[in-house]
């Protein structure tokens, strides 16, 4: 599985960027895709999943603020991100996880920086 992220870039506070993940090779075999995100001098936390069943998770302070969406027919999900804080600062790594062994895949990430 191939992950290619789009999308990242700077944005004031209070703005809005979508990102995009754009997936190829084993497809038919993912589980579940999502959003990471590793700020400077920071571990990478889990954002927000989707399941193929569509079921989503989203970390405590992303809710209400971003979405993930997923378009089948594109092998694409999307992550709107909304009211963005200085703190959502990241690089953001799109994840797959595939097939009956939950092998993990990565993007190589996008960088967002929210900065007035």
């Amino acid at each position: 599985v191939q992950l290619v992220e789009s999308g990242g870039g700077l944005v004031q506070p209070g703005g809005s960027l979508r990102l995009s993940c754009a997936a190829s090779g084993r497809i038919f075999s993912i589980n579940s895709m999502g959003w990471y995100r590793q700020a400077p001098g920071k571990q990478r936390e889990l954002v927000t999943t989707i399941t193929q069943g569509g079921s989503t998770i989203y970390t405590g302070s992303v809710k209400g603020r971003f979405t993930i969406s997923r378009d089948a027919a594109k092998n694409t999900v999307y992550l709107q991100m909304n009211s963005l804080k200085p703190e959502d600062t990241a690089v953001y790594y799109c994840n797959a996880v595939e097939g009956v062994t939950a092998t993990r895949y990565w993007g190589k990430g996008t960088l967002v920086t929210v900065s007035s």
